[in-house]
């Protein structure tokens, strides 16, 4: 059956027929022959001086073939970044393995490299760093201190502040009739993928080609900073992708551990491979969230936000890695989020801290601006009578608005909110849970003694972020189908979107195609998987080069036939005459153009795509164990439009189960000396499938983006956004007394602390 709507259908996914039938290729399961295998020795405390690191013991044990420290990789730069537009961050860089000081618990200070992983393991074990142990700082908003003393003195831990303002954000309080104070925290989170970190790494004697397998995310950006790194040529170094057990934001990006086996393997001519365990993945991978924020609102009378003064301070842990200050640009350009507030200032201060060092996490910077503006909300709405549906209706931005620019920038992008119907949305969510009803029985039970409640959070995200994708596509002498793109797979269904899209403009079955992505042997340009961006870059390019196609195959036709071109016409992968009714197949151009057909395309894009939400959740609380119960879930969520509305919700379903763990019990906590108390998964608490319900999804495409072709906003993140903020907004409500959860995760141990305060 040929397919002309391959959009909007709920295609099941092509990428998981090999993962059910057990043919998954991950990292783990690469092997070559003679490989060596790395091991990481790791800092044992939070921050200290090098005084000396003895690996004399672990070098004579029975195969081990070389350890390294610092002084080995002496000509190895520090890790670069990959996003940031900020400037004095250099300094603050990691280096591949740690040089001076150690800056946080598993800081890498020295590899094995043996025959065996066990061998490797043992020889680690027999490296003992000395190391002048110092006090560590623990929290962002602590007293400012140097982050290297003898070897960088006068060098602060505050890397950067970030501003971002626009408005009279003085007169607004000058005039307001109410001024709002409000102090907020979101905890310590990661992402947790299934699959650890991973590489195995192969040198070519021959080219001299290294070839890192376990490749993710971002494959032609490391690709490209290992081979600056290592000081070869660009097509000295390949990276290929396999199967990728999550991603999540932490995964993929350039960690030590993947500069460290591409040069081993080129130096000691055998490949080299590296899998971290649990224990490591918590401790060395990045961490995310840690903010801390001090609001000021002005409020008119009737509850509008007038003015909004912000300052926050975002832990980034030892060292600033690739992200650069990503996370705190990204939450004070999108902090005013679906509200108008005519002023704003806002203050981000990046402190290193003496903790893992801090990226990307799902939603980075939104899920914690999210909840500190949606408690503002919460607050505002308690402090002058209001219900928290009708605080946020008159705060919204109207349609009439956009598009709307709020005259700051984000990722290196003007923020220009494409399209938006908030007030329209959030009309739709209390139609849909039946507001006035569901408060008369949540009015019931509360009168019975139950500690019932519902929240809400409103969330505006961003995504598609440019400024170009490339993709190409093959047509086989057989018909066959083969995109080819730099994107990225980390399970959000590349390849089923990719091939819809095609599908659409080809009229052609998504199971005749095969989509590859991840190999930069294949393609030369990628930007890969992240910021929400490959529906609407990769997906628009996929649309462009299979239009481009149809361009080429009308001319190709035109003179295999000698049929004027106007006389012609595609359907269904065939090319129609309309006199003889004549039909040339995709396959037969292929074979007559030399057994193959090639077509692509480019889009670019300078400005992202803007998808809104609104989280809904009603809580029941133990008043016994302090414990919370989800009773009902709703995400209403307009992405423009939803290529494959299965893979949407499957989206949501999975970010608000991770919105719930670092909403209700998440969170890396140290000790006073900075040893990490959540090193397993026995420690850092993550929800269980007894703790995440069945999730409501209300999708929309009442706003369309008007910056692509084909109308879409990312859905990868707006399942986390808002979580943090319902879910605080239903506790509280449960409780029966508004403005008493300032921070997340609302731990049992806080709720019980907040339920006494409540009386």
């Amino acid at each position: 059956m040929r397919n002309s709507n391959a959009i909007g259908q709920a295609i099941k996914r092509l990428e998981d027929r090999p993962l059910l039938i057990g043919a998954g290729r991950f990292v783990a399961d690469e092997n070559r022959e003679n490989q060596l295998y790395m091991r990481v020795v790791r800092s044992p405390i939070a921050f200290g001086r090098i005084v000396e690191i003895d690996t004399a013991e672990a070098l004579e044990l029975e195969g081990v073939v070389a350890v390294w420290t610092i002084d080995d990789i002496a000509d190895l730069p520090q890790i670069d970044f990959r996003m940031t537009n900020l400037k004095g961050l250099e300094p603050y860089r990691q280096w591949c393995l740690a040089k001076d000081y150690v800056r946080y618990v598993g800081d890498p200070i020295a590899v094995v490299f043996a025959t065996n992983p066990y061998v490797a393991e043992d020889a680690a074990d027999l490296i003992f760093p000395d190391i002048e142990e110092l006090p560590p700082v623990l929290s962002a908003d602590a007293d400012t201190t140097e982050f290297m003393p003898e070897t960088l003195p006068g060098l602060g831990n505050e890397a950067a502040v970030v501003s971002k303002s626009y408005g009279d954000v003085d007169a607004a309080f000058a005039a307001a009739a109410l001024v709002v104070d409000l102090d907020v925290a979101v905890g310590r989170h990661t992402g947790v993928p299934m699959e650890t970190r991973g590489a195995l790494a192969v040198h070519d004697a021959e080219t001299d080609v290294i070839t890192m397998f376990g490749a993710a995310k971002v494959p032609h950006y490391n690709r490209d900073a290992i081979a600056r790194m290592l000081d070869l040529p660009q097509e000295r170094v390949q990276l290929s992708e396999g199967h990728v057990g999550g991603g999540f934001g932490i995964r993929g990006e350039l960690y030590p551990e993947d500069v460290l086996v591409c040069l081993a393997a080129r130096r000691l001519g055998r490949p080299v491979k590296w899998v971290e365990d649990r224990k490591e993945h918590l401790l060395t991978a990045n961490h995310s969230r840690d903010q801390q924020y001090r609001m000021r609102a002005a409020v008119d009378a009737d509850g509008v936000i007038t003015g909004l003064d912000v300052e926050f301070f975002s832990d980034q842990g030892g060292y600033i890695r690739t992200h650069g200050a990503t996370v705190t640009d990204l939450s004070a350009a999108l902090l005013p989020g679906p509200y108008q507030i005519p002023a704003y200032r806002a203050v981000g201060r990046v402190r290193l801290t003496n903790k893992t060092p801090a990226g990307t996490y799902r939603a980075p910077g939104r899920y914690e601006s999210s909840f500190a503006r949606e408690r503002l909300m919460d607050f505002i709405a308690a402090t002058i009578g209001v219900d928290r549906f009708e605080i946020r209706r008159r705060n919204l931005l109207p349609e009439t608005s956009m598009p709307h620019s709020r005259g700051i920038r984000a990722l290196g992008t003007d923020v220009i909110y494409d399209s938006g119907k908030y007030h329209d949305l959030l009309t739709r969510l209390e139609e849909y849970v039946k507001l006035p009803d569901l408060e008369r029985k949540i009015a019931e039970r509360r009168r019975k003694g139950e500690l019932v409640g519902y929240g809400i959070g409103y969330f505006v995200e961003k995504s598609g972020l440019g400024p170009e994708d490339l993709v190409r596509i093959y047509v086989g002498g057989n018909g066959s189908i083969r995109i080819v793109t730099g994107v990225a797979s980390i399970g959000q269904g590349v390849e089923t979107v990719l091939a819809q899209i095609c599908a659409d403009t080809l009229g052609i079955n998504t199971e005749e195609m095969e989509v590859i992505h991840g190999q930069t042997r294949l393609i030369e340009q990628g930007l890969g998987a992240f910021a929400t961006r490959v529906t609407v870059m990769s997906g628009s390019a996929t649309r462009l080069a299979a239009e481009a196609l149809i361009g080429q195959a009308l001319d190709r036709a035109a003179e295999m036939t000698e049929t004027p071109r106007d006389q012609l016409s595609f359907l269904a992968g065939e090319i129609h005459g309309a006199q003889d009714g004549s039909i040339v197949t995709l396959g037969q151009i292929a074979t007559a153009s030399g057994g193959e057909m090639v077509a692509e395309g480019r889009f670019r894009s300078d400005h992202m795509t803007y998808p809104y939400g609104i989280h809904f959740a009603q809580v029941r609380l133990d008043p016994e164990t302090s414990g919370v119960r989800i009773e009902r879930y709703v995400v209403a969520f307009d992405v423009g439009r939803a290529i494959n509305p299965m893979l949407v919700e499957g989206q949501i379903v999975g970010a608000v189960a991770q919105g719930i763990g670092g909403a209700l019990y998440e969170e890396f906590v140290y000790d006073d000396v900075g040893q990490p108390l959540a090193a397993s998964l026995a420690d850092y608490l993550m929800p269980t499938a007894l703790e995440v319900p069945s999730v409501e999804v209300l999708l929309r495409e009442d706003a369309p983006s008007p910056i692509n072709p084909l109308g879409v906003k990312g859905a990868g993140e707006g399942g986390i956004t808002a979580s943090g903020a319902a879910l605080a907004s239903a506790v509280e409500h449960a409780m029966g007394r508004a403005q008493l959860i300032d921070r997340l995760p609302m731990s049992s141990d806080r709720i019980f602390h907040w339920l006494k305060s409540a009386g």
